[in-house]
């Protein structure tokens, strides 16, 4: 058994979409229209296109908007991505005007950093030494 797609809630997909290949770089897979404005979108890392997929999935049912809310006031991350270098790649991003709200923490082995997709999640970025 493996994860094949996981998912964040996003309240605009056209917008999830560039921020997560234009800024973050990963790469669309899948943009199958499933009626009205929703699609089933998915993006993957350049580094494993047939890995694990994203679907950036609208935020629409009800029990949403509460959970994600929750999540972001208690500043609890929606995923996390493995980086090769924390502090390089927040360095990266917040040339592009990403806003963390954790800035790379050192602990022991892992390095961590949080930021703001723009779409209505914290995104966690790591690496382990």
């Amino acid at each position: 058994m493996r994860i094949h797609v996981t998912s964040v809630f996003v309240h605009d997909q056209d917008e999830a979409l560039r921020f997560y290949t234009e800024v973050l770089g990963f790469e669309k897979k899948h943009d199958v229209p499933l009626g009205g404005e929703n699609r089933w979108l998915t993006v993957v890392s350049p580094e494993d296109p047939d890995g694990t997929e994203l679907l950036l999935e609208p935020d629409k049912h009800p029990a949403v908007k509460p959970y994600t809310t929750a999540l972001v006031e208690d500043g609890i991350p929606a995923a996390s991505f493995a980086v090769d270098d924390v502090h390089a790649e927040f360095d990266r991003l917040s040339k592009l005007g990403v806003r963390f709200i954790q800035e790379p923490l050192d602990m022991g082995p892992v390095a961590t950093a949080v930021l703001d997709d723009t779409c209505g999640n914290l995104i966690q970025i790591m690496h382990t030494s």
